[in-house]
């Protein structure tokens, strides 16, 4: 293994990073991030709960990247308007929203039960 050529690679994966942080969406899931990871702390989760978080933190930040790589090669492919363009950029970001209902459902299941046991 090429240890220069290894390390070198994180240069690139550090410039994506870069790019996706000019997308409005992306810096939006950041903020919710670490509003939920705020409320984690006070809120007193369990390692596993905290590890389901994690979890879905990365994913949907991952998924806002793909969604953004996506648009971007779509983009380059086909400049002009076309209906095949447009759908495979209306797929990419309903995987996003998915994504995000469900992780709003985990929020839920993971927080409820818990602020509920402050009120009762």
């Amino acid at each position: 293994m090429d240890t220069r050529k290894f390390f070198h690679s994180f240069k690139y994966a550090i410039a994506g990073l870069k790019q996706v942080m000019t997308e409005q969406n992306f810096r939006f899931d950041l903020m919710v991030a670490s509003i939920v990871t705020v409320a984690g702390a006070f809120t007193g989760l369990s390692k596993i709960e905290w590890m389901i978080l994690v979890l879905v933190i990365a994913i949907m930040l991952s998924l806002e990247m793909i969604n953004t790589a996506i648009e971007r090669v779509v983009d380059l492919a086909s400049p002009e308007r076309h209906p095949l363009a447009k759908a495979a950029k209306d797929i990419a970001a309903g995987a996003v929203f998915v994504f995000a209902c469900a992780s709003v459902i985990i929020g839920i299941l993971i927080f409820l039960p818990k602020w509920m046991n402050l009120w009762i």
